[in-house]
């Protein structure tokens, strides 16, 4: 699957799901993520709890749900290999994608990097989408 065509091509909205090393699971929206290659998946955060879990657990998921009749969408199981807090980078990211919601403030952002372990359909019995 061409995941980085996929993200460029589709409208929809995502959920990042994160977990701590005391096992307390959060889930947040999230943008689509920048797809640097087939293994590779960015994504601009915050510091907020999301960030704060992959300090202690590095393993997170993505839902993306299509905003299209039916269920479709892709899952994606993450594992993180580094973070940037490169301003520059940050920017020229999130000006590739619209914003899910307006900037309320100008905290520390962070360029995330995750290694694409398993990509699998929204529904378990859907194909892929192409």
């Amino acid at each position: 699957m061409d995941l980085k065509r996929y993200f460029e091509t589709k409208d929809g909205w995502g959920v990042l799901a994160t977990c701590n090393a005391q096992g307390q699971v959060d889930t947040a929206l999230y943008a689509k993520p920048y797809i640097a290659d087939e293994q590779t998946a960015a994504f601009v955060m915050k510091e907020r709890l999301s960030h704060q879990n992959l300090q202690s657990n590095l393993h997170a998921s993505y839902l993306f749900m299509e905003n299209a009749p039916g269920y479709r969408g892709v899952r994606l199981s993450l594992t993180m290999l580094r973070e940037e807090s490169n301003q520059s980078l940050v920017e020229a990211l999130r000006k590739k994608q619209p914003m899910m919601f307006p900037a309320e403030d100008d905290s520390a952002k962070f360029v995330v990097f995750f290694r694409i372990d398993r990509v699998r359909p929204l529904v378990g019995d859907y194909p892929l989408p192409e």
